[in-house]
């Protein structure tokens, strides 16, 4: 029995030894369960053989997306902003959905700065120094719908722009002059935003803004001296705010009766001429604040659905009691919800009760001290 229990005895300590000389549990990471399809041992295995010299291949990292030095690159957003950059970089992954290069040193957009980038949704070169774009350089983006281009040292409308723009914000440039056919193929375009540039009236050349339908436009903070010809007739919203305009003559608005809303706040406006308002029998909104108007413009009663009239800062001195509402019942849409009459030299006990008689609230009406 003693050499047999000694042989037991043998066999159980080599079974311990064994077990000892097993590898210590590691924490898998991400990359170890990506690899799970390796077989053999997986990953383990192989850096077990690299060690011991008995690997013949070489092992094969997971691809990994490329991505712009210093910039962020994460779920087809690319964020290259506030680096400084004096071009657009290289190596920006072909399924880029949004690239913001705003904020940098940019000066230049070159024919193949976007080569590759056909999925591109929205692009944004905000607050650069950009002053050239080669005409091919916007090619590759077939469907790209949102341009963000503020802030730059642009003297024309870019050429070329994608047949599938829908926004673009090109305010606060160098831009004077709007050539014909410059937005011509951009039937998909919804909105313009180009305040804030040095262009006339006479800045805006005959057939500028033919073929678009656009349901938004702004031309805020320019050099105009009157509503500008031949806007598209498409339009909800257009903005004039702080410009040079004088007055609003009869023909000026002639072309906009899908009018939502019409700012034309923080101009010289000293008349609107008689029926100038007839041609907007959809207008929802309109300002007319921080002008030189001694009277409420005639026609506000006849809108039927006009809801907010912005009129203070002005040099209205009297307001009638039919100057906003109409007499007859019923005729009226929507009553107001807003009116402002502020800053004016206007005494708010001076005006009839019944002048605000389609008003929603009472609170609606908004006077104030006037202060000369």
């Amino acid at each position: 029995m003693l050499p047999h229990c000694s042989l037991l005895l043998l066999l159980c300590a080599a079974q311990l030894l064994s077990s000892s000389s097993a590898l210590p549990f590691e924490q898998r990471g991400f990359w170890d369960f990506a690899l799970d399809s390796l077989e053999d041992g997986g990953m383990m295995s192989m850096m077990r053989d690299q060690n011991e010299g008995s690997a013949t291949e070489e092992i094969l990292t997971p691809d990994v997306p490329m991505c712009p030095f210093g910039c962020h690159c994460q779920l087809r957003v690319v964020q290259c902003s506030d680096l400084g950059l004096t071009e657009v970089p290289r190596n920006i992954p072909p399924d880029t959905k949004f690239l913001d290069l705003q904020n940098n040193r940019i000066t230049e957009l070159k024919e193949n700065d976007f080569k590759g980038l056909t999925n591109l949704y929205a692009l944004s070169v905000r607050n650069n120094k950009i002053s050239k774009v080669h005409p091919k350089t916007f090619a590759p983006l077939k469907h790209m719908q949102k341009l963000y281009f503020s802030k730059n040292l642009l003297a024309a409308i870019p050429k070329n722009l994608p047949a599938s723009l829908v926004e673009l914000r090109i305010h606060e440039n160098r831009i004077k002059k709007v050539a014909a056919g410059s937005f011509s193929g951009l039937g998909n375009m919804h909105c313009i935003e180009m305040g804030a540039n040095p262009i006339q009236n006479s800045g805006f050349e005959p057939g500028a803004f033919k073929g678009l339908k656009l349901n938004y436009l702004r031309i805020s903070e320019a050099k105009l001296t009157g509503v500008p010809k031949d806007l598209p007739d498409s339009l909800h919203e257009l903005h004039l705010d702080h410009n040079q305009i004088q007055a609003v003559e009869l023909e000026d608005l002639s072309r906009y009766k899908n009018l939502h809303r019409l700012g034309l706040g923080f101009n010289h406006i000293l008349n609107i001429e008689n029926g100038s308002l007839s041609f907007l029998p959809m207008l929802r909104e309109l300002h007319l604040d921080n002008n030189r108007l001694t009277r409420v413009p005639k026609g506000l009663p006849n809108m039927k659905y006009l809801q907010v009239v912005y009129l203070h800062s002005n040099n209205i001195s009297q307001v009638g009691v039919d100057d906003f509402c109409p007499r007859g019942f019923g005729m009226k849409r929507t009553y107001y919800n807003g009116i402002s009459l502020f800053e004016n030299p206007v005494n708010y006990w001076e005006v009839q009760p019944a002048t605000f008689r389609c008003v929603n609230d009472r609170f609606a009406i908004q006077f104030g001290n006037y202060k000369k």
